[in-house]
């Protein structure tokens, strides 16, 4: 893992329904070096999330545009798929079976998602914010 490409060869999955939110952290974790899976928004199934193959880490946004769900995120944890929700919501609207996750709040900062999304993909989860 280089420094300048922290993410290299990592295929990273992005569920945001902001268009430019969405692009936006595309554009970041590519430059890091990561294959981005999506971005996917409102109309995403479970089954989308793993049609193109197996996941290194993945950027979840809590309310895909029809309140908070967390339906996604489960798939996720039960695939082992560590992932960070990305969200404006407090945390106290995690559930307790994914208070585990790394939660960033929007607006993001450039380092803040690559340096997160580096230390899930290397295992280290317990990176707060």
């Amino acid at each position: 893992m280089t420094h300048e490409r922290p993410l290299m060869d990592k295929r990273i999955l992005i569920l945001e329904d902001d268009f430019y939110l969405a692009d936006d952290e595309k554009a970041l974790l590519e430059k890091a070096g990561a294959t981005v899976v999506g971005p996917f928004g409102r109309s995403c199934r479970e089954e989308d999330l793993f049609a193109s193959g197996e996941l290194d880490a993945a950027v979840v946004d809590i309310n895909l545009g029809a309140g908070p769900s967390f339906d996604l995120a489960r798939a996720l944890a039960d695939r082992r798929v560590p992932f960070v929700f990305v969200t404006g919501y407090d945390e106290a609207v995690i559930p307790g079976d994914l208070s585990h996750a790394v939660r960033l709040e929007k607006p993001l900062r450039e380092r803040q998602l690559v340096a997160t999304m580096a230390r899930l993909v290397a295992g280290q989860t317990e990176a707060n914010g």
